[in-house]
């Protein structure tokens, strides 16, 4: 059976430009709305128009790596992160080097980095005492982490859910009297690698007690990365009941091949806040098999090709994730990274 292509669907599928003979290509590095205006609204909902993209890569992409990455690599890396048009940037951690020793050189990389304009530099602090850590490091914005898993928990932070949440408390007080901002992540808000399925109420319960204490931003993480469209929409719903979407974010792992899947059906909830991580770096100690974090590379890809704006340069964030996993002796995380790197550079269009 013959199947009609209209000019329509060919104009969709390719940018009829003339350049040495031939059509080339339409390889999305740069937002384009007309490919997407005429079915954005039937077909995809109400996506944002503008997504804020929060780099966690120099943080949780690298904190579990076994190969110490020195302190000018990191701090060579945000700046190229930034570079890119990233405004907000993780840059480290303020737990125990005995802990993660990866990030033991927190306070040298928030000094190396304190003249670095244009983003913003969230800390993940773990307790009152990182908290002071961070301030005295020169932190204008910290982060703390809870899990809706009781079993992970206790295995991530060695204290229950309600335990974690009274640690919390003491954290925001602190922030709020310095007038510093407060991020509140989530994990395991979809499955658990002991527990198994995570209840969408458990969820709800755990972000309503972090917006509750003032955490501006609330992520919502995937930890190992189970999640489907099917299990993260109920979680999503029952979240926003009690969280505004404007406070949400998403965090997902890409373990079974879902995040970019997941993230859509996150922004057609009203949700323009997605966590990624440069080439895909990352996992986690304490949940066996999951991989790394969603590619930021990927995400700005597809959100360039839903022609939303992401102010982000995508052949500058390749040359970060270059730079890095060179350094770590690795391939590219990123599927968007290694089609492109193939692409002859007269078609890229980068």
């Amino acid at each position: 059976m013959m199947i009609k292509v209209s000019r329509h669907m060919m104009r969709n599928m390719y940018c009829a430009v003339a350049r040495g003979g031939g059509l080339e290509p339409c390889y999305f590095s740069s937002p384009r709305r007309h490919f997407t205006s005429s079915i954005n609204k039937p077909v995809l909902g109400n996506i944002p128009e503008f997504v804020k993209i929060v780099e966690v890569g120099p943080r949780d992409g690298l904190q579990n790596e076994k190969q110490i990455v020195p302190t000018d690599v990191k701090v060579r890396l945000i700046q190229m992160l930034v570079s890119s048009g990233l405004t907000v940037v993780e840059a480290t951690s303020f737990v125990s080097p005995k802990w993660v020793p990866q990030l033991a050189d927190a306070k040298d990389v928030m000094e190396a980095i304190r003249n670095v304009g244009g983003a913003r530099f969230p800390v993940l602090t773990p307790n009152l005492k990182g908290f002071e850590a961070a301030v005295a490091a020169g932190a204008k914005e910290v982060a703390i982490f809870a899990s809706a898993s009781e079993s992970f928990s206790k295995s991530n932070i060695n204290c229950s859910i309600e335990d974690s949440l009274r640690r919390y408390r003491d954290v925001a007080s602190a922030a709020r009297k310095l007038s510093i901002p407060v991020r509140g992540y989530i994990s395991c808000v979809v499955g658990c690698p002991t527990e198994g399925a995570v209840p969408p109420s458990q969820v709800a319960y755990v972000a309503k007690e972090l917006y509750d204490m003032g955490c501006f931003d609330i992520s919502l993480g995937d930890t190992i990365g189970v999640g489907t469209p099917g299990t993260v929409i109920p979680m999503l719903e029952e979240v926003i009941d009690v969280v505004p979407t404007e406070n949400l974010a998403v965090h997902f792992h890409d373990t079974y091949g879902q995040a970019l899947s997941n993230i859509l059906v996150s922004l057609q909830m009203g949700i323009s806040t997605v966590d990624s991580s440069v080439s895909g770096l990352g996992g986690c100690p304490y949940a066996k098999g999951a991989s790394g974090n969603v590619a930021t590379e990927d995400v700005v890809y597809m959100l360039n090709g839903l022609g939303v704006k992401t102010n982000i340069d995508l052949q500058k964030l390749m040359l970060a994730g270059d730079f890095i996993c060179k350094h770590l002796g690795r391939s590219p995380g990123s599927k968007t990274a290694v089609a492109l790197s193939k692409v002859p550079a007269q078609t890229s269009k980068l």
